[in-house]
């Protein structure tokens, strides 16, 4: 799990750092710290969080291990597994 305000000083300096680790595929998901909520980094609703909130991981498993569930609107399939198994 990497959280957005330990990727640099600056707005611009995190943004920079995030573009490079998505391209080079280091993160592909995103996720709501304090709601443990992860889902797509073009999620409409995860587009809306605080800078602050934002954490970033490498594949499902790996927010899964973390404690996460899925996000409803950007994965609703993983969402209802997810719910199923409460």
């Amino acid at each position: 799990m990497i959280r957005q305000t330990t990727l640099g000083a600056t707005r611009f300096t995190q943004l920079r750092s995030l573009v490079k680790l998505m391209q080079t595929g280091a993160i592909t998901l995103g996720g709501n710290g304090p709601g443990k909520i992860y889902g797509r980094l073009n999620c409409r609703a995860g587009k809306r969080m605080k800078v602050q909130n934002r954490v970033f991981f490498q594949d499902e498993a790996q927010a899964i291990q973390s404690g996460f569930r899925p996000c409803a609107v950007c994965l609703p399939a993983a969402y209802k597994q997810w719910k199923a198994t409460l």
